[in-house]
């Protein structure tokens, strides 16, 4: 190219301004060729890989045990599910879809409220049996809690402790909801954790009913590839999953 791309920083490699202006093209030619990706067929139908940034939570207890079903709709399309505590960037192209906790405000990005879903108090049987079953939230303050890292929360949605209760102290804390949930089924103590976890996991019980967050999910995708038919393919298929009952999974019992 005979110009400078890159430069570095405290924070790593950043574009320069030629850099910046180069993306734009590479951008357009990643569209295209995901284009040209979709139309390969060998039996019709979508085609090509499909990425899709979700949390970790709902990847790994809601969103996978289903996705046979969508691969049996569609075998032409490669799906990577990345589950993580935090999520890929659209902007950039890092992923086709993503279903994040709140609506993106920046970015040229296209948003949908997929369906809200709720939080609750879980504790194992054993912690219930070992220290007693808590009978408001005033008396949460005796037990140990568990729950997320603050200074690492990915997303404001994720703050719970202090909306329960100001006077709670989280003692066994994890940026993973999975080790949150392992802390809890463990016997180590009680957590807040999305029903379509503390419902399904064995060995748990909801304590303190009053306790009921509620959040919910987008669907996220860039607004030059959701047009794209692997994106709306999936983004369809998701949907009807949700009407079909598993919304009814996510807000709880």
């Amino acid at each position: 190219m005979g110009q400078i791309l890159f430069e570095q920083t405290r924070e790593g490699q950043v574009l320069t301004e030629a850099g910046e202006a180069l993306l734009a093209h590479v951008e357009t030619m990643a569209l295209a060729a995901g284009s040209i990706a979709s139309l390969a067929t060998s039996g019709g139908g979508p085609a090509g890989t499909l990425r899709i940034s979700v949390s970790e939570g709902f990847a790994s207890w809601f969103l996978a045990p289903r996705l046979s079903a969508f691969a049996d709709l569609y075998p032409n399309i490669i799906v990577d599910l990345v589950a993580s505590s935090s999520y890929l960037n659209l902007s950039r192209r890092e992923a086709d879809m993503a279903i994040y906790l709140s609506r993106p405000q920046a970015g040229p990005l296209v948003a949908r409220k997929l369906t809200p879903y709720r939080l609750g108090l879980y504790a194992s049987d054993r912690y219930l049996a070992e220290h007693g079953v808590p009978a408001d939230l005033g008396e949460l303050t005796a037990h140990r809690l568990v729950g997320y890292i603050p200074d690492l929360l990915t997303a404001p949605e994720l703050r719970y402790a202090d909306e329960i209760h100001p006077q709670l102290k989280v003692s066994l804390r994890s940026s993973s909801i999975n080790s949150q949930y392992a802390m809890v089924s463990g016997g180590a103590g009680i957590g807040i954790l999305p029903c379509f976890i503390g419902d399904v996991a064995p060995g748990l019980s909801r304590i303190v009913p009053e306790c009921s967050l509620e959040r919910a999910f987008w669907l996220v995708t860039h607004r030059e590839t959701q047009q794209l038919a692997k994106v709306r393919a999936f983004g369809a298929w998701l949907q009807a999953v949700l009407d079909g009952g598993g919304a009814a999974r996510l807000v709880g019992r």
